[in-house]
């Protein structure tokens, strides 16, 4: 998938354990862990301004795209 999520990355900047953020943000652990895996179809704008806003950060911080490089190279 060439949407990758950073927010393990930022957790560690902040030296927050993902429960406190899932509770500061108003998620289960389990939603905020489909969101650091990469399994999410899709995230709410409401939930990505609460993580910016917990973490003190911009939403690019949080996520980013890649090219994906075809497997036929």
């Amino acid at each position: 998938m060439p949407i990758v999520v950073d927010i393990d990355v930022m957790l560690a900047k902040r030296k927050m354990p993902a429960g406190v953020l899932a509770e500061r943000v108003g998620i289960t652990p389990a939603n905020l862990a489909v969101l650091k895996n990469g399994r999410a179809k899709a995230v709410r704008f409401t939930t990505l301004e609460a993580l910016c806003e917990v973490l003190e950060c911009q939403p690019g911080d949080l996520l980013r795209w890649e090219a994906e490089v075809p497997a036929n190279r």
